[in-house]
């Protein structure tokens, strides 16, 4: 039973006035079904609006739709995800033909991203489930998991449109490297972006870099093996990568720290530091520079400076781009240093004792007794805050007590026969 919803308690009545009066009930009609199956009353005479196909579809059908859409995967999240991204998934005659074909595919567990992208590019591109059958079959043939199928079609939907020369054409050239056909499962399931590659422009080129940086075909397999996803790199990142590690200028426990896995690892894990910090609004260019002006971000763990990033913007309320200026953010300790320093500067701002704004630079790039000396000493209540430096602690000596005894040399008795040898050389001087 649908449940009535007076014209008037839509948001954007002028959508509604410009439908003729005939269509009006029809529209009404939908978008209670609309309401009633999650969708947000605000966003919705948009959604009709940029989507007239619907204006003129059966309320009946589309409910047909949402029920089917349901069976495939019971989640309200899931609907409303398809329906958002691909609208014309609703017609009635596709989701017929495509329900039997989605519930033989629940063999691979799949997942509703995978069944949501599935969908949209079938309906995108006209395909039948005789097409992704298809696929799949190719796939299990090269002796790949249903786990590792279904993550291939949730990461990679477009490989449906690929033919099976296409596909082999990645396996053969991942055996070329050295890696075992029963390797393969284990590669795909890890990084199935493989798949969307192409061999000559793409893969083989990265090959060749490799190579060229000195790394035989064996240390290559190695690392590919150990975390499939080195092969996202794109054409030139790691020789970009290597040449500013190598040139870094830092202590030589930093640089060990960084090598101590290898250079084609470090390579790696320098690329995936410049890729958090372009997540978080940084290009290319400023995060390649943050890296190579504080070597210490590599010590860090992913986790670490997504923290340290989150604790910036949201808490400190800085801008990312501060980084750019005071990198030395990221190569400090957060626990220790960020927050205590962090927690004085927002004590004073809170009781009116700074006088203008505090930079980031003041904040990280002053030395611990400086920092003390300018806002913790002249306010006593800030002690306890900041834990550092306070009079109650006792300085420990560099040496236990006593030590000196041991450093003390030796006397021996003095018989007769040296003092006489002693003055007969002393004479023997003058």
């Amino acid at each position: 039973m649908l449940i009535s919803i007076p014209m008037s308690s839509y948001p954007k009545i002028r959508f509604f006035s410009e439908i003729p009066a005939s269509h009006q009930s029809n529209l009404i009609s939908l978008s209670n079904i609309f309401l009633r199956y999650g969708f947000s009353p605000s966003q919705l005479p948009d959604f009709l609006k940029k989507n007239e196909f619907l204006q003129h579809s059966s309320p009946s059908e589309i409910e047909k739709s949402f029920k089917i859409l349901l069976s495939l995967k019971p989640s309200q999240s899931f609907l409303l995800s398809t329906v958002s991204s691909c609208p014309r998934v609703l017609e009635l005659g596709f989701l017929e033909k495509w329900q039997q074909g989605i519930l033989e595919l629940g063999n691979y567990e799949m997942t509703s991203m995978g069944i949501m992208n599935v969908l949209e590019i079938a309906r995108k591109f006209g395909l039948s489930p005789d097409d992704v059958f298809t696929c799949v079959k190719c796939l299990k043939s090269l002796g790949l998991s249903e786990g590792t199928v279904s993550r291939v079609l949730e990461t990679v939907p477009m490989i449906i449109m690929s033919n099976e020369d296409e596909i082999h054409g990645k396996i053969e050239f991942l055996m070329g490297i050295g890696i075992q056909k029963r390797e393969i499962d284990r590669v795909f399931g890890l990084f199935p972006q493989i798949l969307a590659f192409g061999v000559e422009n793409r893969l083989e080129p990265l090959l060749d870099e490799f190579q060229d940086l000195g790394f035989t075909l064996s240390e290559i397999r190695r690392e590919i093996l150990r975390d499939p996803l080195v092969l996202g790199f794109e054409n030139g990142e790691l020789s970009q990568c290597l040449g500013m590690l190598r040139s870094l200028k830092c202590r030589v426990a930093i640089k060990d720290n960084i090598f101590q896995n290898g250079e084609f690892k470090a390579g790696y894990k320098a690329k995936l530091r410049i890729d958090c910090l372009r997540k978080h609004g940084l290009i290319y260019k400023d995060a390649f520079r943050v890296l190579r002006k504080e070597p210490r971000i590599m010590l860090y763990e992913i986790k670490d400076i997504e923290e340290k990033i989150d604790f910036l913007v949201h808490t400190m309320n800085f801008d990312i781009e501060c980084l750019v200026e005071v990198p030395e953010y990221l190569g400090v300790n957060f626990d220790k240093q960020i927050v205590p320093r962090f927690k004085v500067i927002a004590y004073l701002r809170s009781n009116g004792g700074l006088e203008g704004e505090v930079s980031l630079r003041s904040v990280i790039k002053l030395s611990r007794l400086k920092f003390y000396n300018l806002y913790v000493k002249p306010y006593p209540e800030c002690e306890n805050i900041y834990g550092r430096f306070i009079g109650d602690v006792k300085v420990q000596n560099r040496h236990p007590v006593g030590m000196w005894k041991l450093f003390k040399p030796q006397q021996y008795p003095e018989s007769r026969e040296d003092v006489k040898n002693i003055k007969s050389y002393v004479k023997s001087l003058s």
